[in-house]
């Protein structure tokens, strides 16, 4: 299984918040043992929002399932040499922080390749290493504006703030891919490496069909004109009658048709390929799905083979059909506490094994269990 392929492989977890978090998570999902390094008060997430009936976040048990936390002050002499032991075993170390707080902790490079050659050291940034950003702050929001993503979003009178944060789990999601991938490098070379990558770079690598855009005419790619930015009736979401919304995808000719015969509406087969924005027949749409409930709209549609989803709410997910069959979410662990997001895929017809709750340890257990055992 899938869920065993990094057993074996220790990880050490510097970061906090989501996005090097939920790194470590897809590791610990592969079975590498990840140990998560908090200061003395905790990874700030432990109580962002919202919280659990025991006092924590599912926010931050959500994207820390399967880890052992330790707490450890690295800014203390004691702490500084018990973390060099932990890193002199350690496969990988990721860290999330400003560039130059790893060097001011005595953990720059050059040590760090000292105490453990065949260390694949990730550093997951705001900006990269370098550059005359790289000391700046930011968060999920500010790197998607300088990315361009966000010119894209919302209509045309303003873009809109996307959630989840997008930059976020999509730095996450590279930094596991790169160092499965230094690791793979490692059984053949034998030697780790450092890994400089960054939220706003990631989210910039996402940006191809907005960066194939520039220079050209028109306003395709701009919300509310574009194929893919709302201005097209046939790629379209509508409110319904009971203020609750559903999405239509017909973007092949085949699927509008079918869907033009599924609401009587056959003269508007033709208007598929209207110009942009479709603001007419987006209109009459929209004055379609407003005389009947969400509900019945599905119970329509739901058979037709014409991309037509309702816009499910959180608390709906979980009871739909598809995600009961594949098992993607997982029961709760107590009153008050959210479902487990499982890992989504199958390797031999089977789920990845379920997640262990985070454990909180005492350093000197996570010392036995990588040095002394």
């Amino acid at each position: 299984m899938l869920d065993d392929t990094l057993q074996g492989y220790r990880v050490l977890d510097l970061s906090q918040y989501l996005p090097g978090p939920y790194a470590t998570r897809l590791l610990a999902d592969l079975g590498a043992d990840v140990i998560k390094v908090e200061p003395p008060g905790g990874d700030p997430m432990r109580t962002f929002i919202f919280l659990d009936d025991d006092g924590i976040s599912p926010l931050y048990k959500q994207v820390n399932a399967g880890k052992t936390v330790v707490r450890l002050d690295l800014k203390s002499e004691s702490g500084r040499d018990r973390f060099a032991e932990l890193v002199t075993a350690a496969d990988v170390l990721l860290e999330s922080y400003r560039p130059g707080v790893m060097d001011r902790l005595g953990f720059g490079y050059s040590h760090l390749r000292s105490l453990n050659p065949r260390l694949v050291h990730c550093a997951l940034s705001g900006f990269g290493q370098d550059g005359p950003a790289s000391q700046r702050a930011g968060h999920d929001l500010t790197y998607m504006a300088l990315s361009g993503m966000l010119h894209h979003t919302g209509t045309m009178e303003t873009p809109v703030i996307p959630f989840p944060p997008v930059s976020d789990y999509a730095s996450g999601q590279h930094a596991a891919s790169m160092i499965l991938a230094a690791l793979l490098r490692r059984e053949k070379q034998g030697e780790g490496c450092t890994i400089d990558t960054s939220l706003f770079e990631t989210v910039l690598s996402w940006q191809s069909f907005g960066q194939a855009g520039v220079g050209r005419s028109g306003r395709s790619l701009d919300p509310g004109y574009g194929l893919l930015t709302g201005g097209k009736a046939c790629y379209q979401i509508y409110r319904t009658a009971d203020q609750k919304f559903v999405v239509l995808g017909a973007l092949e000719e085949k699927f509008w048709q079918a869907f033009c015969t599924a609401v009587e509406r056959p003269e508007w087969i033709v208007r598929q390929h209207e110009p942009m924005p479709q603001t007419v027949l987006i209109n009459e749409l929209r004055a379609l799905f407003a005389k009947a409930s969400r509900d019945s709209w599905v119970e329509l549609l739901i058979e037709t083979d014409c991309c037509f989803e309702p816009l499910l709410e959180p608390d709906e997910v979980a009871d739909h059909p598809q995600v009961i069959h594949r098992q993607l979410l997982g029961p709760s662990q107590g009153k008050g506490f959210p479902a487990e997001i499982r890992s989504p895929v199958m390797v031999d017809h089977r789920k990845l094994r379920p997640r262990q709750a985070l454990d909180e340890v005492s350093i000197e257990a996570v010392i036995a269990r990588w040095l002394v055992s």
